[in-house]
């Protein structure tokens, strides 16, 4: 008699909790869906995506670039021409990142920040805007070779609006229009000792990027970069890359073709001399890791 009482007394405890759990199922979340993972690496080939890091997150990039396959077994396809870059990327918010890197190309170093603007959002504002701005020192330079050097003439600076939208759940597309500077800048001779080209300290470019996920951990990536202001007779070209993203638990790895060596904004849109014409490319791969 004691149990069924207690079974009596417990049955309108079952209802409403019963009750309870059937409304959170029921229940839509009430805040902003934003669009998340539009791409799994901090940059889509060579162009900066609009991922960021976690907030006290730190993310380490091992990235390296072997040099020219036109070379063949000269070079070992490259091999014995690659150049390396380190970068250490923080989250200091969930919406803000500091950078700092090295690269044995032109032996630079570069501070930079990349930062949320606004975010996409299901039936609400179509793109992710994410601002990235770098500052850069070329410690390459020699005062044997360039008499009138000083250290204003080693700095490069970058500004670039990254504005992506993540179409469906596998394809994602990325608008960067960029503005970047060097205070110094090459200059071109003919064998007569002719000034033909000299390029613009401040120079801009517009890029493309996208990312199309071919599986659960693979995705294919691509980015080109149009120069809007290179000198006629400039010998560089504008970068096109096209690689392969491979998600394994705690990192990202990606593997790559490009033409161009520099793996910074201004050294990768400035200074690309290869050409996919000639088979004049580059394999590279980064490796990122977070702690």
């Amino acid at each position: 008699m004691k149990n069924l009482i207690l079974f009596f007394i417990c049955i309108p405890t079952l209802i409403f909790s019963q009750n309870d759990l059937l409304d959170e199922i029921d229940s839509e979340p009430t805040g902003p869906q934003y669009a998340t993972a539009a791409f799994k690496g901090l940059k889509i080939v060579n162009f900066e995506s609009t991922k960021l890091v976690a907030k006290k997150e730190l993310t380490f990039i091992v990235a390296h670039r072997f040099g020219s396959i036109e070379n063949g077994f000269d070079s070992f396809f490259g091999l014995d021409d690659a150049v390396t870059r380190l970068n250490f990327v923080y989250g200091v918010s969930d919406g803000f990142n500091i950078g700092v890197s090295r690269s044995s190309f032109q032996k630079i170093y570069e501070f930079s920040a990349k930062y949320r603007l606004l975010r996409q959002v299901e039936n609400g504002f179509p793109f992710t805007v994410v601002g990235h701005n770098s500052f850069l020192i070329n410690t390459a330079l020699e005062k044997d070779n360039l008499p009138l050097l000083e250290f204003k003439h080693r700095l490069g600076y970058t500004a670039q609006l990254l504005i992506s939208r993540k179409i469906s759940t596998d394809f994602s597309v990325e608008l960067a229009p960029t503005f970047f500077h060097d205070n110094l800048t090459s200059s071109f001779y003919d064998q007569n000792q002719v000034k033909i080209s000299e390029q613009d300290n401040s120079q801009f470019a517009l890029g493309f990027g996208g990312r199309y996920k071919l599986g659960k951990r693979w995705s294919l990536n691509m980015d080109y970069g149009w120069h809007l202001n290179r000198d006629d007779n400039s010998p560089f070209k504008n970068p096109l890359s096209i690689g392969l993203d491979l998600e394994t638990g705690g990192h990202v790895f990606q593997m790559h073709f490009t033409n161009a060596q520099g793996m910074n904004t201004n050294t990768f849109l400035g200074q690309g001399t290869g050409d996919w014409s000639d088979g004049d490319i580059y394999f590279g791969f980064n490796l990122s890791r977070v702690f």
